[in-house]
């Protein structure tokens, strides 16, 4: 009787393992629109080919509206944890915000009808 209750004892200790090993946090994919200062393809040339970020899954820039979509996995990121890729690239982030926050931001912000050129900037 004892080694069945040490057997079964055994057996849920190993079961009780191997839940907790598959308990990771749950995959969050989400998209934070950054306000950045980019103003030219070569902007968004070198975020498509550089920028980098745990869990991160896409990026998708615009100009007109110097915006940047980062779609990336919240269980390993934050907005304010992928602000150091845009540092490293020499890129300004004004602000971030979700993506129905962004088409609020659009309706009330809109730059149609004028360039911005570019800042002096170098690529």
């Amino acid at each position: 009787m004892k080694k069945i209750i040490i057997l079964a004892l055994a057996l849920l200790t190993v079961a009780g393992a191997s839940a907790q090993k598959a308990e990771k946090p749950a995959k969050q994919i989400v998209t934070t629109v950054f306000i950045t200062d980019i103003d030219c393809e070569g902007c968004t040339k070198k975020i498509y080919d550089n920028f980098y970020g745990k869990g991160v899954r896409s990026v998708k820039c615009d100009v007109a509206t110097k915006s940047v979509a980062v779609t990336y996995d919240a269980s390993k990121n934050t907005p304010e944890g992928l602000k150091p890729s845009f540092a490293d690239l020499k890129v300004k982030v004004v602000k971030h915000m979700t993506p129905e926050e962004f088409e609020h931001y659009k309706q009330h912000h809109s730059h149609s009808g004028h360039s911005h050129g570019h800042h002096g900037h170098k690529h």
